[in-house]
């Protein structure tokens, strides 16, 4: 990956993002993240060989389902159902709701 991040790069990520970026703001934003960039290339060169998981990498915790001690131990809570909020009372506060029909509009992302 380049060094430099040019001002048609950041303009293209903002567009990407639909953000508006003044040409001020292309020159902070260029520096800013390719220092970023660079950080993330020396972080990739650390060597992690034999250093222990610390949070769950599958299903099943550190060594999932499979790993070379059995199953680990379970990271993840239970997914237990709990009472929540009714779908008349979300449609009713919807800016563009239809109650009979139970659902709502949303504004067009992309």
């Amino acid at each position: 990956m380049a060094s430099q991040l040019t001002h048609a790069d950041v303009a293209r990520i903002a567009e990407l993002a639909h953000l508006e970026v003044s040409p001020a703001e292309q020159e902070t934003f260029a520096r800013q993240l390719a220092d970023i960039l660079a950080y993330a290339a020396i972080v990739q060169q650390v060597d992690t060989t034999g250093v222990a998981l610390s949070g769950p990498a599958g299903p099943d915790g550190p060594d999932g389902p499979d790993g070379p001690d059995g199953p680990g131990p379970s990271f993840l809570r239970a997914d237990v159902p709990a009472p929540s909020i009714s779908r008349d009372a979300v449609v009713a506060e919807a800016p563009d709701g239809v109650p009979a029909a139970g659902l709502f509009r949303v504004p067009k992302v992309l």
